[in-house]
């Protein structure tokens, strides 16, 4: 019996897949999933700035109305105001005529 051609192992080519693994590695854990993390983070934050933005809209519509019904008021004050001064004008002419006949 002869004895078979021992198998050698090329070791440059297990280096280079053992560098090939750690590389590996290195982009999984060391990159991958601190960036997997970040964006986790970031999509709450705008989800916390989608929700403050909702709540700013809704007091600026209520805000709106308020201000909508000030003005509404404020015209029916003045409107009210002039017909209190027209009649306070009609009023003083009507005291004035009076006066002028009892005299």
């Amino acid at each position: 019996m002869t004895d078979a051609p021992r198998a050698r192992l090329p070791w440059l080519l297990v280096a280079a897949s053992i560098l090939l693994a750690l590389l590996l590695a290195y982009t999984l854990f060391g990159a991958y999933l601190p960036a997997k993390r970040r964006v986790a983070s970031l999509e709450r934050e705008v989800r916390d700035v989608y929700a403050r933005e909702a709540e700013l809209q809704t007091k600026v519509a209520r805000s709106e109305q308020t201000h909508a019904l000030r003005e509404q008021q404020l015209i029916a004050v003045s409107a009210e105001r002039d017909g209190l001064a027209r009649r306070l004008e009609e009023l003083e002419r009507e005291l004035a005529i009076a006066r002028g006949r009892r005299r």
